[in-house]
């Protein structure tokens, strides 16, 4: 009989996470895309209409992060002062943003805070590709 308890608060368990609600805790539109290798960097703006297509998003289900917009990373969240950042726990990159509430502070601190309210980096072997934009 206890077998049987266990067996069904563990079956209880794993379905009660399987079927955790899907939420959007941030998203992002890029303006700005910067690529570099040890030889090269290039800078270049991101028209509008093709924004939506870099756009950043980070989900959660249950009490897990992810980057939905980058193959469903999981994403761990570490807070220090007004950012929250979100480390790819395969080593493929970060998502940094201003904590809601606190643009107004960070915005003083330089023109790169005051212009966006993230920045998403990505390792592509030795190369990165790093976003800059507005959350949304």
């Amino acid at each position: 009989m206890k077998i049987n308890i266990l067996g069904f608060a563990v079956l209880l368990l794993l379905a009660s996470s399987a079927f955790a609600k899907e939420e959007v805790v941030f998203t992002g539109i890029p303006t700005i895309k910067i690529s570099e290798g040890g030889s090269s960097r290039i800078p270049e703006k991101i028209a509008n209409a093709k924004s939506i297509e870099y756009k950043c998003t980070i989900t959660m289900i249950g009490d897990k992060y992810y980057w939905a917009t980058r193959e469903n990373v999981e994403l761990v969240s570490i807070s220090s002062g007004a950012y929250i950042t979100f480390l790819a726990i395969n080593g493929s990159g970060y998502i940094r943003i201003i904590q809601p509430g606190m643009k107004e502070v960070v915005a003083q601190m330089d023109v790169t805070e005051k212009e966006y309210d993230y920045v998403e980096h990505m390792l592509i072997g030795l190369k990165s590709v790093t976003y800059y934009g507005q959350s949304k």
